[in-house]
């Protein structure tokens, strides 16, 4: 079989370098038909294939914490409120895991299959296997320590605080399974197969979703666990898929293989996860301290407006899973046309995807921001939650357009291992939300200055990463150059 010549992709923060030559017929490496189909199969179609098994498990992921909230609110609004201030942690493990460092694991094994590099392409899953352990483990050390500190500089006190507390220590006592769980089905993701990990996550959720009020309430033979029992059916349920995902990547059926024979961990295969992972976490960070720093100015207002804005802000983090359903494709897609030297393709690849984001998106911001009370009553009825939940909405819900056009474009420029831009873009969201929102307060002294300048941040994150992706800063000036050219030839 023809070796290609290896596809190195530079560190997120290091300056653009000139793509390769195109790979020429004798050089092409011999794909497989899923790769094959990922650089030579029709874009709008593949993607949409792609994303269609992969939204349906984002959608399913998403739906246990929803129900999970949903029957917490029976536990009235203190424990609401708990639940709702360990919540933006708890995302950041989840988008830190699944989103940034699994995007990184993704992007790495998409752009080894694209460069013909099959057996750096296997090497790739131990060594993601082991940055998840280390991550997994610093989380659980950080939360059980830090955490009842954390909460209640955020604002928690009292009954919230003691929720709060509960919640978290369950959940981050197995933080270890949920990295190792979303790090494996990145993996898969990365060949260009969405469906193993969908079906994984589907019959998942279909035994968890009446396990978790079983668990809250001690409905039969299973103990009341209160808040801690919905924390308790997710470790289940991350545990037993975990499991599963193991063995299907043991079991050789899948494009790469998980196996400790022959395998010798190196630093370089470290970094094509870590440069382009590392730089998504850190993303991803400033995307939860922006969400526990709005939490903190909202505090101000007590518990039924950190409950309202926890619950509004949970349809904003329900549209990164959805995004997360066309950005796995994404991430494998561009990556793998990124290796097979295909700039023109990656890039008619991320708009195509970033356009069918920011639609989905809007239509669900603008019917949030028109009904706010239909998605908050099913929580919770307290009027001082609907109050705060309501203007968050209506202040934030039509921008949601442009908040899913910057989180689509993310992904494919992490597929594209290039994140500079998209930090960039992230950090002036956290700058607007924190700055603003605290400006907005001190002048205003209402929760709805506060809404309007998280609204502010969205548009300049989707915005932002538009700019960059359309400027061609993927590529240095003679590949734009190139591509310029290409593209008016055409």
């Amino acid at each position: 079989m023809p070796t290609a010549a290896v596809s190195r992709v530079a560190p997120a923060s290091a300056p653009p370098q000139a793509l390769p030559a195109p790979i020429t017929a004798a050089d092409k490496p011999r794909y497989d038909l899923r790769t094959r189909t990922l650089i030579e199969g029709p874009i709008a179609s593949t993607l949409m294939r792609l994303a269609a098994p992969n939204i349906v498990v984002m959608l399913a992921q998403t739906s246990v914490g929803l129900v999970e909230t949903y029957f917490v609110g029976k536990l009235g609004t203190a424990a609401l409120a708990g639940v709702a201030l360990a919540f933006p942690v708890v995302m950041l493990m989840q988008m830190m895991s699944a989103g940034a460092m699994g995007g990184g694991m993704s992007s790495a094994v998409a752009r080894a299959l694209g460069g013909g590099r099959h057996a750096d392409a296997d090497a790739l899953v131990l060594h993601a296997l082991v940055i998840a352990a280390v991550f997994g483990l610093a989380f659980m050390t950080a939360l059980l320590l830090g955490g009842e500190r954390l909460y209640a500089a955020m604002g928690g006190s009292g009954a919230s605080l003691a929720a709060a507390v509960t919640y978290s220590n369950v959940i981050f006592s197995g933080a270890i399974l949920v990295w190792l769980f979303n790090s494996l089905a990145n993996i898969i993701r990365g060949t260009g197969n969405m469906a193993v990990p969908a079906l994984v996550t589907i019959v998942g959720v279909v035994l968890l979703i009446p396990l978790s009020p079983c668990l809250i309430f001690g409905i039969g033979p299973l103990p009341k666990l209160g808040v801690a029992g919905g924390a308790v059916a997710i470790l289940l349920y991350y545990a037993a898929g975990g499991a599963v995902l193991a063995a299907y990547l043991r079991s050789g059926r899948g494009i790469v293989r998980l196996t400790l024979q022959g395998i010798r961990l190196r630093w370089a295969l470290f970094a094509e996860i870590l440069r382009v992972g590392a730089v998504a976490a850190l993303i991803t960070l400033q995307t939860n301290l922006t969400v526990a720093i709005a939490t903190s100015l909202v505090g101000a207002f007590g518990a039924g407006a950190i409950a309202g804005y926890g619950t509004g802000s949970r349809l904003e983090y329900l549209l990164i899973p959805l995004v997360f359903g066309l950005g796995g494709p994404l991430v494998a897609m561009v990556g793998t046309n990124i290796g097979a030297k295909q700039p023109e393709r990656a890039l008619r690849v991320a708009w195509i995807g970033a356009a069918i984001a920011a639609g989905m998106c809007e239509v669900i911001g603008v019917c949030a921001a028109a009904a706010p009370r239909a998605w908050l009553a099913l929580f919770d009825t307290a009027p001082e939650m609907i109050d705060a939940g309501s203007r968050y909405l209506r202040a934030v819900g039509p921008v949601y357009g442009l908040f899913g056009l910057g989180m689509a474009l993310y992904f494919a420029s992490q597929g594209a291992g290039r994140l500079l831009w998209p930090f960039l873009a992230n950090l002036t969201r956290l700058v607007i939300a924190a700055v603003g929102g605290f400006i907005a307060l001190r002048i205003t002294g209402s929760l709805t200055g506060v809404f309007a300048a998280l609204a502010v941040a969205l548009c300049a994150f989707g915005l932002t990463n538009a700019a960059a992706v359309a400027a061609g800063l993927w590529f240095d000036k003679a590949t734009r150059k190139s591509l310029a050219f290409r593209s008016k030839a055409l």
